[in-house]
């Protein structure tokens, strides 16, 4: 391990593998066929000369004598991340944010473009699938690049994700339909997914638990950015070019991204073979966690719309998903060989309360983001620009909340308060969002959006320290992945279900909007189509505006009130999470499959050891 602090003399051939740090970088050797220990040992020596040559006389026996780590405090050195320079560890961040960067961009970019895009393609639908179609393959796809990360490295696979998400951008770009952009939409987010869970990854294995926090917090920031320049970007180029260019400018960033990663990030590459590596995905788990989200996520959106919720097309889809679900936890748990969302990681409480807290905080957050936008441009009369604008009160809260977070973190080593009283306050801000109201109050959009930013921002990387704590070293890899899955999942579900609550409110309406505005002016403001007919509430003068904005307001203030029930939910969540030390210790561990055969071998001793006793 890394906490020696002085010099061994003599290798010790019996020390744990998982205790090893691992120095083998790009050009190691092949998975399978690893260097003998003592030569690997005899490499560490110098470097562990040299970080040690300051540490105090009498400091504690090095790990290798012993299985239990030694504290951060007799280790003041214990880090391996000391042995890179500032300029280094600045570089690998730089690569792995701008990684995250883009995924989160393209999640809010196309907030303040999608009713010019639904007006393009005259598609109301569109206004909800757009959006769900990346985040759906977003979500999907999290834990297999993951598992596939494990088998390959985290190189390679993070390139290949942003090299997919490359691809779907530029089909967004030029789209000629609302099909072919929902399906290039689709592919974005299945690079997308890589390219949000793996920066996570890389961190945990790059820096210690009490580091983590700070440089977690660091890309929460980065994510709230991307979430503050997104809109406005969107409002930029719909109004001034086209709102194409919401996906143009993916193609050379992602391409900086690309060349960063390539000659920055310094990862364990265990070159595995390409045949064995796709062998050992678990692709009937992928295929039954995808399809399960999928069926259950059509069943939402066609229910109350364009099939009546006692339909058999919504009642299948909503079972079968239900139903296909279950059969991917009982093959995870009883079938799968490496399985992509192993049931041990839910065996603890404060593990379980991390899960839980993932869905339900992207759940909320990103009804502030994706919808806020609308409730600007409906009942403000604000323009696509103007709506990215106006919600930067809420997107440069949070940033500045998560950053600071992350920094109180590794300074205190506590997570929980942050947890609890995030939450305590996001459930505040969204309950004061529900007296918006049609009025156009600056004061209160501003300070209730400010409110709810501060609530939100701690609980980006909060909850993802906690879980850390509580699972084995060795299965943070896989429970990162599966905390990324869980909170992509809660954005997806959010858009469909705020679409869904959004389009039935106003289709309850429509009565009305007929006595009030007439069959024809109505129609354009019943149900699905009124999403899409956002820009002809600017254009309308008196009664007619305020009937029109009043009927958009009570849509988005249901949604609201759901929104609030499920941060308040969160909020009681968060008295599971127990607070534990955060270690200032490190060990990087292994990928590849002769990493994964040993996780097999070791938690079927465990189990053999169990029932012995």
């Amino acid at each position: 391990m890394a906490s020696h602090a002085s010099t061994p003399t003599t290798p010790d051939t019996r020390a744990n593998p998982d205790e090893t740090i691992d120095v083998e970088r790009d050009g190691g050797t092949h998975d399978g066929e690893p260097r003998p220990r003592h030569v690997m040992e005899a490499e560490k020596l110098p470097s562990r000369s040299a970080e040690t040559s300051s540490a105090p006389a009498t400091s504690t026996p090095t790990s290798t004598q012993s299985p239990t780590p030694t504290t951060a405090a007799n280790q003041p050195h214990a880090e391996p991340e000391a042995q890179r320079t500032n300029v280094e560890t600045f570089l690998i961040v730089l690569a792995l944010c701008l990684a995250l960067f883009l995924a989160a961009l393209d999640m809010t970019i196309i907030t303040t473009a999608i009713p010019t895009i639904a007006g393009t393609f005259d598609s109301s639908l569109g206004y909800v699938w757009i959006g769900s179609a990346y985040l759906l393959g977003n979500a999907a796809f999290v834990p297999t690049w993951g598992k596939i990360s494990d088998i390959f490295g985290r190189k390679p696979v993070l390139i290949s994700a942003v090299v997919i998400f490359w691809i779907g951008s530029l089909l967004c770009a030029v789209s000629n339909s609302m099909g072919m952009l929902i399906a290039a939409r689709a592919v974005q987010g299945v690079g997308g997914g890589g390219t949000v869970v793996l920066p996570n990854i890389c961190i945990s294995d790059l820096f210690s638990m009490r580091k983590r926090g700070m440089y977690f917090g660091i890309l929460g920031g980065v994510w709230a950015i991307a979430s503050a320049v997104g809109p406005v970007l969107g409002g930029v180029f719909t109004s001034a070019v086209s709102w194409r260019w919401c996906f143009y400018i993916n193609l050379p960033l992602s391409g900086v991204g690309i060349l960063i990663l390539i000659f920055v990030l310094k990862l364990h590459n265990p070159r595995t073979p390409m045949r064995q590596g796709l062998l050992a995905i678990d692709w009937a788990g992928s295929l039954l966690v995808i399809g399960g989200t999928l069926m259950f996520l059509f069943g939402l959106q066609f229910g109350g719309i364009q099939q009546p919720w006692n339909s058999p097309t919504v009642i299948c889809l909503i079972v079968f998903g239900v139903v296909v679900v279950g059969l991917f936890v009982c093959y995870e748990s009883m079938v799968a060989k490496y399985p992509i969302i192993p049931t041990s990681l839910f065996r603890h409480q404060t593990s379980i309360a991390a899960f839980s807290l993932a869905f339900l905080h992207a759940f909320t957050f990103m009804s502030g983001s994706y919808w806020l936008p609308l409730y600007f441009q409906a009942v403000s009369g604000a323009t696509s620009l103007l709506s990215g604008v106006f919600l930067l009160p809420f997107v440069l809260s949070l940033s500045i909340t998560s950053a600071s977070v992350g920094i109180i973190i590794k300074r205190t080593g506590n997570y929980k308060i942050p947890i609890v009283s995030g939450l305590a306050v996001m459930t505040l801000g969204f309950g004061l969002l529900i007296g918006l109201g049609d009025d156009q109050n600056w004061a209160k959009i501003i300070v209730f959006q400010i409110i709810a930013g501060i609530g939100v921002g701690p609980n980006f990387q909060s909850p993802l320290i906690a879980l850390q704590t509580n699972v084995e070293p060795r299965d943070i890899g896989s429970a990162t992945a599966s905390f990324g899955f869980l909170r992509q999942l809660g954005t997806s579900i959010s858009v469909v279900a705020g679409g869904v609550i959004f389009n039935n409110q106003m289709q309850a309406q429509s009565a009305k909007l007929q006595r009030e505005l007439g069959p024809q002016l109505a129609s354009m403001f019943s149900g699905t189509r009124a999403a899409a007919s956002v820009r002809i509430v600017s254009t309308l003068q008196g009664h007619d505006a305020a009937v029109v904005k009043n009927a958009y307001w009570n849509s988005l203030q249901t949604m609201y009130i759901l929104f609030t029930c499920t941060a308040f939910l969160g909020f009681l969540t968060s008295f599971a999470v127990k607070q534990k030390r955060l270690s200032k210790d490190h060990t990087e561990h292994k990928t590849g499959l002769q990493s994964l055969k040993q996780r097999n071998e070791d938690h079927a001793a465990s189990l053999s050891g169990k029932e012995a006793s």
